[in-house]
């Protein structure tokens, strides 16, 4: 399980990308109307789970194996049949004469975040079904836990049908051995043994002993293997990162903490504080940019790469949230907050949470996991500061299980349980539904379920207008003086994705491109290979004016960058006019310049949602200064609208029953109107 191969969460989707027939896009809106009652499904999860009697394994048991030998675990993949109905399949190639998957049937991933699922809806809904599933999952999960030996707390995380555990899969994910050092599934256990051992501890006090001396083996792993490097720093293209982070990713550390904080919160004791307040801190120190520069205040997940943003596993604010309420420190907020505030409206405005901005839109298939993450550390922030903006923007940002999609298609049935594999870029369809989708969205789902407000609210169906994020290719523009379009043999550097190809430019040559028509000035944001110590400098003009240079070497030495230089987007130091309809940029003397596309931001961009009868707009703003914004309220009754500020808090709230409204945007604020 490479880190940084994009990989949809960890685990690879083989499964084929279907685009339905207009009849079936038509049965699935007739199909996915919000039903009576609440909005989580299990059945389809259900159908996922199996029991399973593994053989004896060195350093691998779990609660009470003698008296019941059978495990809970989960299918990894379901994909549809000629017939309609699903088959559940593993991962890697199938070998039929031995019943075996080149990877395996269960992972611990799945397993781990499935227990999330059904202890999560036995807390809210009391269903004894539920706390046994959990129950049988957790068993299973801790099966996968290696109990002893050098590698003691960690995590096998392939098991293929009969039980036998395969720590070597094919093809090869590292770890390997897949217990052999921290990992994703180890975070994930600790995700699912924390939140296990709070539910279980005052209903089935030997059983939350046993997931708590499981806890506390594998915090003792991340301990050895992770926090020893607490306080150690890298550099990244000239930037401090920490070094104490599992996997460097504040992803997989995210989910560690989350359910760090939960066992913190039920009693846990210091060791785990200790940790808890550890991986929060790594977290945190991934915050950067602002208002107008990327990656407009979000928490980077992953510490090798300032070039990295994704959807998938972005729990980051989430975690700080929740470590902040269980430690008892508000300074952890600040991150969350702005990540909240500043970044999450302007990925809603540019489009949604992506599997990957590289620093542009080079992967944009979206994944429930992305969306659940967003809603999630949304929620979790909302209730960590009291900011109902927060759990508004959750609710858009959750319309996508609804039909405001790219797809404009639901991705989940309420009636069967199912949840779509993915979207991608140019609206196609993934129709199999394995269980890391179905798990997140049945997360967004329960945390709607204790929300009703909020899922009328996301029951939004139809996307309306987006005015977001415009990206100029380079490769798109007019080359002038020498300037050559190179398209290298990978896009991927190592820690960045070119998007596409880039374009060369020596000194005195240029590029020219026609601009899209706009009724508002814009940021201009090169997206530029930055090389220390060759120097090279770009100058950019419109043709209403100039509007700066690009440094080309100002960024810091490599250090434990996967590669040389960063592909970043630079914020040119003045607005492209309303009115101009040319830009331009020109090498000067020097180095070669590299540039492979152009960010226009607006100063206010917007997302306008539609359905069963309701609209609502998000308005962000990157300007310095309050703008002003006209907006068309649709449908009946008085409009809500509310004025937040760059933190998220209120400012001001009004109702109108106009149709058109003149709305006011706070600088790095969003306003939100609603009718």
């Amino acid at each position: 399980m490479k880190r940084r191969s994009l990989l949809l969460g960890g685990l690879a989707v083989t499964a084929p990308l279907l685009t339905p027939t207009p009849a079936e896009a038509a049965d699935t809106r007739r199909s996915t109307a919000t039903p009576e009652g609440p909005l989580t499904n299990l059945d389809h999860l259900d159908f996922l789970r199996q029991d399973v009697t593994p053989p004896d394994q060195q350093g691998h048991t779990t609660y009470r194996l003698a008296d019941t030998p059978d495990v809970g675990v989960l299918w990894t993949y379901a994909e549809p049949g000629p017939d309609g109905a699903f088959r559940r399949v593993g991962g890697g190639a199938y070998d039929p004469d031995t019943d075996t998957w080149g990877q395996g049937a269960y992972n611990a991933d799945d397993i781990s975040r499935a227990a999330v699922v059904y202890l999560r809806h036995w807390r809210q809904t009391g269903a004894a079904t539920s706390r046994n599933a959990a129950y049988q999952l957790l068993r299973g999960l801790t099966y996968l836990q290696t109990a002893d030996g050098p590698y003691a707390g960690n995590v096998v995380l392939w098991m293929q049908p009969d039980g036998t555990l395969n720590p070597s899969a094919e093809p090869k994910e590292l770890p390997d051995p897949s217990d052999s050092d921290a990992s994703y599934w180890l975070a994930r256990t600790i995700w699912a043994l924390g939140e296990g051992y709070a539910a279980f501890r005052d209903t089935d006090p030997d059983f939350a002993g046993f997931l708590r001396d499981r806890l506390d083996l594998a915090i003792a792993a991340v301990q050895r293997q992770v926090l020893v490097r607490h306080g150690q720093w890298q550099i990244i293209d000239g930037d401090r990162t920490p070094a104490w982070l599992i996997v460097d990713g504040a992803d997989a550390t995210a989910e560690a903490v989350l359910g760090l904080a939960a066992y913190v919160e039920a009693g846990g004791g210091a060791t785990a504080r200790r940790a808890l307040r550890q991986l929060a801190e790594g977290i945190a120190a991934l915050a950067d940019g602002g208002v107008r520069e990327w990656p407009f205040g979000s928490v980077r997940p992953w510490a090798l790469s300032r070039s990295v943003w994704h959807g998938w596993g972005a729990q980051m604010p989430a975690a700080l949230a929740r470590a902040a309420q269980a430690l008892d420190d508000r300074t952890l907020l600040g991150p969350a907050v702005t990540d909240s505030a500043v970044f999450t409206p302007w990925l809603l405005t540019s489009g949604g949470p992506d599997n990957g901005r590289l620093p542009t839109r080079t992967d944009r298939t979206q994944i429930a996991y992305g969306v659940d993450s967003r809603v999630q550390s949304l929620l979790a922030v909302a209730d960590a500061t009291g900011r109902s903006g927060f759990a508004q923007l959750a609710a858009l940002t959750a319309a996508w299980y609804f039909g405001a999609n790219p797809a404009r298609t639901p991705g989940y049935d309420p009636h069967t349980g199912r949840a779509i594999d993915g979207i991608n870029g140019d609206g196609q369809v993934n129709r199999n539904s394995g269980a890391e989708s179905t798990i997140h969205t049945l997360l967004s789902m329960l945390a709607l379920d204790a929300r009703p407000g909020l899922a009328a609210l996301a029951h939004h169906t139809e996307i309306v207008e987006r005015v977001g994020t415009v990206t100029l290719e380079a490769e798109d523009g007019s080359p002038q003086g020498g300037a050559t379009v190179v398209t290298p043999p990978s896009a991927w550097t190592g820690e960045s994705l070119i998007s596409g190809s880039y374009v060369d430019l020596p000194a005195g040559a240029g590029l020219r491109w026609q601009l899209p028509p706009a009724d508002q000035p814009r940021l201009v944001l090169p997206v530029v290979d930055l090389r220390p110590g060759v120097p090279a400098r770009t100058v950019w003009h419109s043709d209403a004016g100039p509007l700066g240079e690009v440094d080309h070497a100002r960024v810091g030495a490599q250090g434990n960058s996967p590669a040389p230089g960063a592909l970043l987007p630079v914020t040119l130091p003045r607005e492209l006019a309303a009115h101009a309809t040319e830009l331009t940029a020109q090498a000067a003397a020097g180095n070669r310049a590299t540039v492979d596309a152009v960010m226009l931001e607006p100063l206010v961009s917007r997302l306008t949602l539609a359905g069963d009868g309701h609209r609502t707009t998000l308005l962000r703003s990157a300007a310095r200064a309050s703008q002003t914004a006209q907006v068309t309220a649709g449908g009946t009754g008085p409009a809500t609208v509310e004025v937040y500020d760059a933190a998220g808090a209120l400012h001001s709230r009004h109702t109108s029953t106009a149709t058109q409204l003149r709305v006011t945007v706070l600088p790095g604020g969003f306003t939100l109107v609603r009718r």
